[in-house]
């Protein structure tokens, strides 16, 4: 294996357009995981990655205010959901790469690398079904604006790793356990079958990609002597620009390891 993971992480990170980046993410998942079963152990690597990964002309990216609502009983609304989510999985593969490439300086059991190879493989299928589906309504990634909030906890944390994993798996996509199931209900309403599966498909592996950052995120507070509960409060409080707001799908949340008392207490300021 002649390229280092680091390496892979920046091929993925420079590709702008998204089929094109997804298509090289699972090709170098594929290519890590037939090495670890061989028996190899590749070389982590390091790297310097861009403050920015490469993207695509379109979508423009606005302010999360100045992004249109959408009723989402409507056709119109349910592309909106759909192309919402295929940007979010877009940001989710870049950033689990990007995990992987930014904190080479941090040494990690091989599991860690394991876990975001194989988070950002699923986070790139997420994103081909949801751009199939948005392509089955006759319309594709790009056509509308998008939230150019996404990549901010990258950048706030781009020198701290227990930072981001407070933020990005543990409240970010924590987030999107939340709100999927209502999401599929959407769908159900509307009998799009396609829209269903490819949802339930995500909510169902994005339980994993919140355990892996619980899992490390007190992996690294026990290898510091730290408080988890107490650091994951004060990281959040630093980096997330909001308080945390109810509904919580406590059931999935714990699922993936992080109990009430980690999360209602930033709801309030």
């Amino acid at each position: 294996m002649s390229q280092t993971l680091a390496d892979m992480a920046m091929d993925v990170l420079t590709t702008a357009d998204p089929r094109e980046k997804t298509a090289i993410s699972r090709r170098h998942a594929a290519s890590w995981f037939a090495a670890r079963k061989a028996g190899n152990a590749p070389d982590t690597g390091t790297a310097t990655p861009p403050m920015h990964p490469a993207r695509p002309e379109h979508p423009a990216l606005l302010d999360p205010r100045d992004v249109p609502r959408r009723k989402p009983g409507t056709p119109e609304g349910r592309i909106a959901i759909l192309h919402a989510v295929a940007h979010i999985e877009l940001n989710a593969v870049d950033l689990h790469w990007d995990i992987l490439a930014r904190f080479g300086d941090v040494k990690m059991p091989i599991g860690y690398y394991d876990d975001w190879v194989k988070a950002a493989d699923e986070e790139s299928k997420h994103f081909n079904m949801m751009a199939d589906c948005l392509e089955a309504q006759g319309s594709h990634y790009g056509a509308l604006p998008a939230h150019a909030g996404m990549w901010r906890a990258a950048e706030d944390t781009a020198y701290d790793l227990l930072g981001r994993l407070a933020v990005v798996p543990m409240v970010l996509e924590a987030r999107g356990l939340d709100v999927t199931p209502g999401m599929i209900k959407i769908f159900k309403q509307a009998k799009d079958t396609q829209a269903i599966e490819a949802l339930e498909v995500i909510y169902s592996e994005e339980v994993g990609h919140v355990a892996y950052g619980s899992k490390w995120f007190h992996f690294l507070c026990g290898r510091h002597d730290l408080d988890p509960k107490d650091v994951f409060h004060e990281l959040v409080r630093k980096y997330f620009h909001s308080t945390l707001r109810p509904p919580f799908n406590e059931e999935k949340r714990a699922e993936a390891g992080i109990p009430p008392d980690f999360y209602w207490p930033l709801t309030e300021i």
